[in-house]
């Protein structure tokens, strides 16, 4: 069993007639990275409130199967113990912000303030995460006066300062612009690499190609796609579901069909399409 389980879950909102998760099972070990894919509407926040226990605890409606977190029912733990495990980024920073703190410094501070740490601790964690996310410039800024990639980065400040094992990410580009989105990715993946579990929703695909190693798809409330990277991105049928591909893949399966071109394997990243057609000595990037 992994890390984090999800067994035969179904859930339907209280006023809805049919199910917006269907017969979903996914195993997610501890340290991966996660994608979830798929259109709008498709289920995917739905599903990450189930992920973090939002539902049932403040969700309500019908939800059947059963969520397994590092050995234990997730209904086994309390919502304290959840936050304190699972970190969760929505998508619209401004939703995060609690409202009763006038800088960012003091927004950092809230949540360890909440878990009753030492003050000294406190302090030192505030620093290294200022330090670590490159927004020192910002401690003293009002929290409602930043601009949507600052705010973005201090909501992922406040919860990484808790130092959660999993971080559930919604969306967090959606409303930024190309450089508040290497910002953001630049900070999902430090975490990463410090062996966090990272579970993201998002849209752009390039992006997740580079980051991501498995990839969960999904359509109408189920899973249509489940499995590593570079093979979920270069499966036609992405293009059936209207979800897309990045501009490599589509590219070398171009190259395939137009120039008759054989790969080792699919592009699904810019390096990769390099490396192919460097083997092919056809063209350079």
């Amino acid at each position: 069993m992994g890390y984090l389980t999800l067994k035969d879950i179904n859930y339907k909102y209280p006023l809805d007639e049919q199910n917006v998760l269907k017969n979903i099972n996914i195993e997610i070990e501890k340290g991966d990275f996660l994608a979830i894919i798929g259109n709008n509407g498709s289920g995917k926040t739905t599903l990450c409130n189930v992920l973090r226990g939002f539902i049932p605890n403040f969700y309500k409606g019908n939800l059947t199967g059963e969520v397994v977190f590092d050995g234990k029912s997730l209904l086994e733990y309390t919502p304290g113990e959840i936050a304190g495990k699972m970190g969760f980024v929505f998508q619209n920073p401004f939703t995060q912000i609690s409202g009763v703190k006038e800088t960012v410094y003091e927004e950092i501070a809230f949540g360890l303030e909440n878990l009753g740490l030492e003050v000294g601790y406190i302090k030192k964690r505030v620093e290294e995460i200022l330090e670590m996310l490159e927004i020192e410039n910002l401690r003293e800024r009002n929290p409602y006066e930043l601009s949507g990639g600052q705010g973005q980065k201090v909501a992922l400040a406040s919860i990484i300062a808790m130092d959660p094992e999993v971080l559930i990410i919604d969306e967090p580009t959606s409303q930024l612009d190309p450089k508040g989105t290497e910002d953001v990715f630049r900070i999902i993946s430090m975490m990463s690499e410090k062996g966090k579990t990272i579970i993201l929703v998002e849209h752009k695909l390039e992006l997740i190609s580079e980051y991501a190693r498995n990839i969960v798809v999904m359509d109408r409330g189920e899973i249509i796609l489940n499995g590593k990277t570079e093979n979920i991105l270069t499966d036609k049928m992405l293009l059936q579901k209207e979800i897309g591909m990045t501009q490599y893949t589509l590219l070398g399966y171009e190259l395939i069909k137009e120039k008759g071109i054989r790969f080792d394997r699919i592009p699904v990243t810019k390096k990769n399409i390099i490396e192919e057609l460097e083997k092919t000595q056809v063209v350079r990037i």
